[in-house]
């Protein structure tokens, strides 16, 4: 159901079953199994962008349904916070019942800790123990799909690609929500959410070397605001600002309409599921878009994506 206005921030520290959160204690992250951005060995053909979204971002979990349905297979996935957690676990290989059930049946709470010597209070040591436990230990470079996990540099506000590394740390750094979270510390430098610099990570596919480019953006559509959220909208407004140049930047931008208030309840998961798997493939069964299933998520298309949606 629907949530009041007033409860809206609460349900950021709930949703972190792919919202995530930061690592805290102050640990910092130094050894040779640390994430770090390297180059990758091919140059991938078409990579698929999930980006950020809190709560909203159980929508990958339909969208990846409906491309494995499509039998859809990218060279490269690249994540930030929520897309990187859905992201990490498509390019571990899970298909997309065990998707849906890991997103139903995890209580948020197992993965939040408790960090009393951080400003945040919030810990996220259970997130990456959770995201390591799904995919047996393997670190990012040993995925069966490429996994690029965008995280923003602390010091700089630089957006960076994790590539490298371990995959649950890495996901907990790109999920670390500023303000709310503790950002995760590795070699000594601080990183976060890319979501205040670059919510959907496109041009970060693209300097990767991704030829086309499938991006879903799982943010509000602020035009749909209803009377007593202003406040929000005009965050909404600043995150579409930033996203639109990277919407620019795709050759097909999925971007589901899933009702403006978020939750976190089963249902809600649900219907965001049903919503993404839905919408992607009423896109793909639209007349002229056979692209889209024959070669859309295939290396590499000959031609570009022969349909696109909404870059609102």
């Amino acid at each position: 159901m629907p949530v009041a206005p007033a409860r809206r921030r609460l349900l950021g520290l709930g949703a972190l079953w792919l919202a995530g959160c930061g690592l805290g204690r102050g640990r910092n992250h130094d050894g040779p199994d640390a994430p770090a951005a390297r180059p990758l060995l091919t140059r991938p053909g078409v990579a698929w962008v999930f980006g950020t979204g809190g709560p909203r971002g159980f929508v990958h979990i339909g969208v990846i349904q409906a491309l494995q349905q499509l039998k859809l297979q990218p060279g490269l996935i690249v994540g930030a916070s929520a897309g990187a957690m859905a992201g990490a676990l498509c390019a571990a290989g899970l298909t997309a019942d065990e998707l849906r059930r890991l997103a139903l049946d995890t209580p948020p709470v197992a993965l939040l800790g408790w960090s009393p010597i951080t400003p945040t209070r919030l810990d996220g040591d259970p997130l990456a123990q959770f995201v390591n436990q799904q995919l047996g230990g393997r670190p990012l470079q040993a995925l069966p799909t490429p996994m690029v996990c965008a995280v923003q540099r602390l010091r700089d506000a630089a957006v960076i690609g994790f590539s490298h590394g371990d995959t649950g740390v890495a996901v907990q750094a790109s999920s670390a929500i500023e303000g709310r979270f503790a950002p995760v510390r590795i070699r000594g430098e601080l990183y976060a959410d890319a979501d205040l610099v670059m919510p959907l990570p496109v041009r970060l596919a693209r300097q990767l070397g991704a030829l086309r480019v499938l991006a879903v953006d799982a943010s509000a559509h602020e035009e749909r605001a209803p009377p007593g959220a202003q406040s929000y909208r005009e965050a909404d407004l600043r995150k579409r600002a930033l996203t639109r140049p990277d919407a620019e930047a795709a050759d097909l931008v999925l971007h589901p309409d899933l009702g403006y208030w978020a939750g976190v309840d089963r249902a809600y998961r649900e219907r965001l599921i049903e919503t993404g798997y839905r919408e992607t493939m009423a896109q793909a069964g639209l007349p002229g878009n056979s692209n889209l299933v024959a070669k859309g998520g295939i290396e590499p298309p000959t031609r570009g994506f022969s349909i696109r949606c909404s870059t609102n």
